[in-house]
């Protein structure tokens, strides 16, 4: 008889590829797919690690599954999994333990345990994970996050990714055309591109042979397949945004007007104890020049705050600098000590009160931008993508400059492009 098998996503939309990749090579090894809420034989949990936030909601799923499915297997991988694998092994009902190395074998080493044995432990020196693995999510027909770069070689003071994930590594150019082309086929209508660290896409790609590959190359690539519609650039470091890129996407038809474009600290002596490869001002010339080619596009700016020796005028300098810049919305994260990181020894700490009123006030300012950016497009008419779901008889989609639209649900409109008044 066929197991079941539920899985769960903490963390990125690298994360989401990811997770719908095991699923697929679950299912292609017999498993039934279930949802997570649901009775299953199996509960496999992708996590993060990049907040103490992940960290605990691992613990309180793993508790639920124990309270609804006792007798179920629970498997923990991602991230967090292999940062500190002896410590989830510790949680009451994990079972088995994946690191970096070893996710993508799930199934065979499912084959191994039973429910009562000792937990399992499957992990590996993170410098010996060199192998890149494709990976995309399909959660409807609409729109798929693909991983075409994973790891990452900067050494930001406050970050665990390279030692959660290993060195930088890419696809090839060719093999992500060919998986572009394989799921266009399918009927999505857009693709987000996703890494760790994707402007430095052409790192160490294992069988890379000749001309060496980045990242402009391939968003010329894949620019020229048939079939798919529109790209996004999940994210990228301003360092490797360059002027081409920037300017290509002005011109192009299928990547869409909208950049995430990580910032941190708006202060020049905060970027340098977080050991970013940037100061405020080549970021401020980044946005624009975006918005001077493409005066519509969407930015959207991850910012941390509370980072240790970060002070009151320290912050407010932060706050002025976004208030002043021409950005859409942001992704605000309280700093949070990660084991084994160089900003855990660094003083005077930041009181974690004090943080959480700073993360309040920039998310009031991420509000009122994007409540802002949205006005100015009001009476504008451009293409919005519904996505495949009848969410309680409304209709959600996005613009091609990524405003949320929604509508009274239409059958005829689902995976649609639809000129849409604002």
């Amino acid at each position: 008889m066929s197991k079941s098998v539920a899985l769960h996503t903490l963390g990125c939309k690298l994360n989401f590829s990811e997770t719908s990749t095991l699923g697929r090579l679950l299912e292609n090894d017999g498993f039934i797919k279930k949802d997570f809420d649901e009775q299953a034989d199996v509960y496999v949990i992708n996590t993060c690690s990049v907040t103490d936030n992940a960290d605990k909601e691992c613990r309180m799923l793993v508790r639920r599954i124990q309270r609804k499915a006792p007798e179920a297997l629970v498997v923990i991988t991602g991230c967090y999994a292999q940062l500190k694998p002896e410590e989830i092994a510790a949680i009451p009902g994990v079972d088995l333990v994946l690191g970096a190395a070893e996710k993508f074998n799930i199934a065979d080493h499912l084959k191994e345990i039973t429910k009562g044995d000792s937990t399992r432990i499957c992990s590996c020196e993170i410098g010996d994970v060199n192998v890149f693995t494709a990976s995309h999510s399909i959660n409807d027909r609409t729109r798929v996050f693909m991983k075409v770069q994973d790891g990452c070689d900067y050494t930001c003071s406050f970050c665990t990714i390279p030692m959660a994930r290993g060195k930088s590594r890419s696809d090839s150019i060719e093999n992500v055309v060919a998986n572009v082309q394989r799921i266009a086929s399918g009927g999505v209508k857009e693709i987000v591109l996703t890494g760790v660290n994707l402007g430095d896409f052409g790192k160490g790609f294992s069988g890379g042979k000749g001309k060496e590959e980045n990242f402009f190359d391939l968003v010329q690539a894949l620019d020229e397949i048939d079939g798919v519609e529109r790209y996004r650039i999940s994210s990228i470091e301003p360092n490797l945004l360059g002027n081409e890129i920037i300017e290509w996407v002005s011109n192009s038809k299928k990547f869409m007007p909208h950049f995430h474009i990580p910032l941190q600290s708006g202060s020049d002596k905060i970027l340098g104890l977080m050991r970013r490869r940037y100061k405020k001002d080549l970021y401020a010339e980044r946005v624009g020049l975006i918005k001077a080619l493409m005066p519509h596009c969407c930015i959207g700016v991850d910012v941390i705050v509370g980072f240790p020796g970060e002070t009151k005028d320290d912050f407010n300098e932060t706050l002025r600098f976004l208030t002043d810049l021409d950005i859409s919305y942001l992704h605000v994260f309280t700093y949070s000590e990660r084991d084994h990181t160089p900003a855990t020894d660094m003083k005077p700490v930041v009181p974690v009160s004090e943080r959480n009123e700073r993360n309040k006030v920039l998310r009031n300012l991420s509000y009122r931008k994007m409540q802002d950016f949205t006005q100015k497009h009001i009476g504008e008419t451009r293409k919005v993508l519904f996505e495949s779901r009848n969410n309680n008889g409304m209709l959600e989609g996005y613009t091609d400059n990524y405003i949320k639209i929604t509508t009274p649900w239409k059958k005829e409109w689902e995976n649609k492009i639809i000129e849409w008044k604002i």
